[in-house]
């Protein structure tokens, strides 16, 4: 739990709020005005997002969900599966796609509690 000057911030609370997509702050205001794009302040609360930034970090740990979940099921299907190379190909394809889309803006909305809470200001 980050505190300073007597406001505490409970990290993990925080991360659990912005996972649903809403302010890590109040729990009440939409955390992104569309897909990716985060609001400017908080319409419940007022606390300010638009400065927030968390620039290339939820690519790389959308990747890095993504390649641990998809990798295995690539090679069990090479490995043990008797549908061919290009229904092979398309289903995980399809399924990578499919992760990527569901993870980014959740690990970006992780990220942007982390540095609310921990009171980082992109500079």
């Amino acid at each position: 739990m980050a505190t300073i000057q007597g406001e505490q911030r409970d990290t993990i609370l925080s991360i659990r709020r912005a996972l649903r997509g809403r302010c890590p702050n109040c729990d009440r205001g939409r955390l992104f005005q569309t897909y990716l794009r985060q609001v400017d302040r908080c319409s419940a609360c007022g606390e300010p997002w638009g400065e927030l930034r968390a620039d290339d970090a939820p690519p790389w740990l959308t990747i890095l969900i993504v390649g641990h979940l998809v990798a295995p099921v690539a090679l069990a299907l090479v490995k043990y599966s008797r549908l061919p190379d290009w229904a092979i190909s398309t289903l995980l394809v399809a399924a990578s796609l499919a992760l990527c889309l569901l993870v980014l803006p959740r690990a970006k909305a992780l990220f942007l509690a982390a540095i609310w809470a921990s009171r980082a200001r992109s500079s």
